[in-house]
């Protein structure tokens, strides 16, 4: 079977459709090589190719029309109150990270679960159930996971697993997202409203 139409870098753009395309991925040096046919491509439908050559990751983000508007290409999905506290946690951990590096300047910031659950409590407003949500955090954070935001390191000698946080939230969660969510906890926490 010939296939006339196939590019040196369709394999590439697959993968990119899928998610997000690490370093170490055997696609990566097409990506950074054919970086211009891929963009031109993809604009087609409405994606631009996002490469973040030094922090090694790439991925398609939905061009922006005019009007601040997309083609709707890919839906959006609301993450709910708890997802969102936990990654606005791992957002603010990662940017503390990266303006002191500690683990011997490791390049990477890794978490435990416990690390996790630790920082969300201080992030909860006052008024917030905070009980149902230290129930369903194992869930809330398997959700993180399964996003893509959190991925599991090799396993080390230690029994606890560890979680690198994907620098790929920097462009999902904006420093102006966060802002935004920590004046909406923080007027949560002085109305009278519960969460």
């Amino acid at each position: 079977m010939s296939t006339p139409n196939l590019k040196p870098y369709s394999k590439a753009i697959v993968k990119l459709l899928k998610g997000v395309v690490e370093y170490n991925d055997t696609t990566w040096n097409d990506i950074l090589r054919y970086q211009a046919e891929i963009q031109n491509y993809i604009s087609v439908i409405g994606l631009d190719l996002i490469v973040k050559k030094d922090e090694g990751f790439a991925f398609l983000k939905q061009a922006l029309l005019d009007n601040d508007r997309t083609i709707h290409l890919v839906t959006r999905r609301q993450l709910g109150f708890e997802v969102s506290v936990i990654l606005i946690v791992l957002r603010q951990l990662l940017d503390e990270f990266e303006m002191n590096p500690t683990d011997s300047q490791a390049d990477e910031k890794y978490v435990t679960i416990a690390q996790i659950k630790d920082e969300v409590e201080f992030f909860l407003p006052p008024k917030f159930n905070q009980v149902k949500f230290k129930q369903d955090l194992d869930s809330h954070i398997a959700k993180v996971i399964e996003l893509g935001f959190l991925v599991e390191s090799k396993q080390t000698e230690s029994s606890e697993t560890r979680y690198k946080i994907h620098r790929i939230i920097k462009e999902k969660i904006t420093l102006d997202d966060l802002m935004e969510f920590k004046k909406k906890l923080d007027d949560y926490g002085t109305s009278d409203e519960s969460i």
